[in-house]
């Protein structure tokens, strides 16, 4: 009875996004032409997110949030264990974030549209060294816009409580453009919705704990700030579970 509850509401949640997604990107494309700074995006981007976790039955628990001051710029970075991770993010930080998406992604007409609408920076793994430049050149311009950009640095997803290396760039760009690093911790995403799987379970909670930023000035290189910030988020997910 159980597996047959989590396919309807599987079912039933991929219908109701799959239309908010296209009506979410067609209202983005025409606010971010008409205004590209209107603060409709970002209510229209938390629309579709409390959608997603509206429609499964999924929980958002925030921690932390007056450690974050709305009138700043952040390199965000956080642990990735499920897709629900962006959705999770987009409504519990309460400033607007970007993240990357790899350019598959935007081959998915009206998504990739969408995206591109609101900033998402798009990716392309193969381009190896070029891709740095590409990073650092559409970070700047996020922050211009007074925006935040958010990175997954392990890179793949992993199971809840386990946390994998870190990788240096999100550390490099945050050194580069000057900005406090802000380390998020999220658990609960992993038993909500598994990688690699299109089940998801209702009735489960993501906790969003958000840290207190890291200044980048007091660490020496991207390496010391990236082992500050995955012991931060480290030590937080031991005292989540």
């Amino acid at each position: 009875m159980a597996l047959l509850a989590d396919l309807f509401r599987t079912a039933v949640t991929f219908a109701g996004a799959v239309v908010m997604t296209i009506v979410c990107a067609a209202a983005v494309m025409i606010v971010s032409r008409l205004s590209p700074r209107s603060h409709a995006v970002e209510r229209i981007i938390r629309l579709w997110s409390r959608t997603w976790l509206l429609l499964s039955g999924t929980r958002l628990r925030v921690v932390g949030g007056e450690n974050v001051d709305t009138s700043r710029s952040y390199v965000v970075v956080a642990n990735h264990e499920s897709a629900f991770d962006i959705m999770a993010c987009f409504l519990a930080l309460p400033v607007p974030i970007r993240f990357l998406a790899k350019k598959e992604l935007f081959r998915i007409p009206i998504l990739a549209q969408g995206m591109r609408a609101i900033g998402i920076v798009e990716v392309d793994r193969q381009a190896r060294i070029a891709i740095h430049e590409q990073l650092n050149a559409q970070a700047k311009e996020l922050i211009a816009a007074g925006r935040s950009v958010i990175i997954y640095p392990e890179g793949t997803r992993t199971r809840t409580g386990e946390l994998g290396p870190f990788k240096k760039g999100a550390f490099t760009i945050a050194l580069g453009l000057g900005l406090p690093l802000l380390p998020v911790a999220i658990d609960g995403s992993y038993e909500a919705w598994k990688p690699g799987t299109f089940l998801i379970r209702g009735g489960r909670e993501i906790t969003v704990e958000i840290l207190p930023p890291i200044e980048t000035d007091e660490c020496g290189d991207a390496n010391e700030l990236r082992d500050r910030a995955r012991d931060v988020i480290a030590r937080a997910l031991r005292a989540q579970s």
